[in-house]
């Protein structure tokens, strides 16, 4: 079965875990990585002849539009993750709609392609922001992959749809991979949870999804998983910093694994195209 391979693209200043550390007006002020390690990502999916869809920030196109188009020159798909990272839950109807139709039209100049997907930062569309999925669908994207159905204290939707929905005529959500195991809905669609815990618990859970409920998964992570050098935020909290910088140095041989266990493939092609 072919799973979806998605990375978002943002650099290790932008992430949300250090946005009371680092301010948007500041980024400039720090060493820019993401096309380096973003680059390394790429190379690893040309070793794997694997293609994957990446939600990149408008920042990072603006700034890097070579490496969004290497990204189409080498087969793969360029969605959006809005322009500068901001939560959804932090943005005005207006605002958002505004974010997400300026970057699909800044993404789409870029790459010379149509952009579909959506990503929204940290997996931040919940019962908080009820408007979201009618604003990407006037916006003309065919597909939101901003929902997360588990408990976490930065995102979450608890009790959420597990597998892809149609949302009206148009639009179609595609969770992050889950599993159910111990009577519980437990994560297992990348990030923190596939660079913290053991390989086999992910493949486990991968082949369970794909197995006993017959559904492709859904993996996701970041370039700058990739790269144990970058500068360290030593004033943000131990647990973000725990999150952010543990195990980062096993993280790339974790991916070369998963590249030859499983097949994967684009966003749209895997969920998309038999819909």
């Amino acid at each position: 079965m072919r799973n979806a391979l998605t990375v978002d693209v943002e650099d290790y200043f932008q992430v949300q875990a250090f946005a009371g550390q680092i301010d948007e007006a500041d980024w400039s002020n720090h060493e820019p990585r993401v096309d380096r390690n973003t680059n390394a990502v790429l190379d690893l999916f040309a070793e794997a002849g694997t293609q994957a869809t990446f939600f990149v920030l408008g920042w990072v196109a603006e700034r890097y539009p070579g490496l969004i188009q290497r990204m189409i020159a080498e087969g793969h798909e360029v969605a959006s993750h809005g322009m500068r990272h901001i939560r959804v839950s932090d943005q005005t109807p207006d605002a958002f709609f505004a974010d997400i139709s300026d970057t699909k039209k800044l993404l789409e100049d870029v790459s010379g392609s149509p952009v579909v997907g959506y990503r929204a930062a940290s997996f931040s569309i919940d019962g908080s922001t009820p408007w979201a999925h009618e604003r990407l669908a006037e916006a003309g994207y065919r597909y939101s992959s901003s929902i997360y159905p588990i408990q976490h204290d930065h995102y979450g939707v608890p009790g959420g749809e597990r597998f892809p929905y149609s949302i009206g005529e148009s639009l179609t959500e595609i969770p992050v991979t889950t599993v159910r195991a111990l009577g519980r809905v437990l994560p297992c669609g990348g990030g923190g949870y596939f660079r913290l815990l053991p390989y086999a618990w992910s493949s486990w859970a991968w082949r369970r999804v794909n197995r006993d409920e017959g559904r492709p998964a859904m993996f996701y992570f970041h370039p700058w998983e990739i790269d144990p050098d970058q500068p360290r935020q030593a004033n943000a909290p131990l647990k973000s910093r725990f999150r952010h910088y543990a195990r980062l140095g096993a993280m790339q041989g974790k991916i070369r694994r998963a590249l030859t266990d499983f097949e994967w493939d684009r966003m749209d092609r895997v969920f998309l195209e038999a819909r």
